[in-house]
């Protein structure tokens, strides 16, 4: 099955999101506070492109 320009932005979505969580999850293990803050920071960072992604889907259908 080939995909088309909706899947992959779909696809890359839900990556993007599960990559949110990861990072929102190591920020609250860490200890180190330097590590907490670069994890707290990189969530945010892919919580915008997740947000750009759902704009891009919701333009697309």
């Amino acid at each position: 099955m080939e995909m088309n320009e909706l899947d992959y932005l779909k696809k890359t979505l839900l990556e993007t999101q599960e990559r949110v969580r990861d990072f929102m999850h190591y920020s609250q293990t860490m200890k180190d506070k330097n590590l907490k803050k670069f994890f707290r920071t990189y969530a945010e960072t892919e919580g915008y492109h997740a947000r750009r992604l759902q704009e891009l889907i919701d333009q697309t259908q």
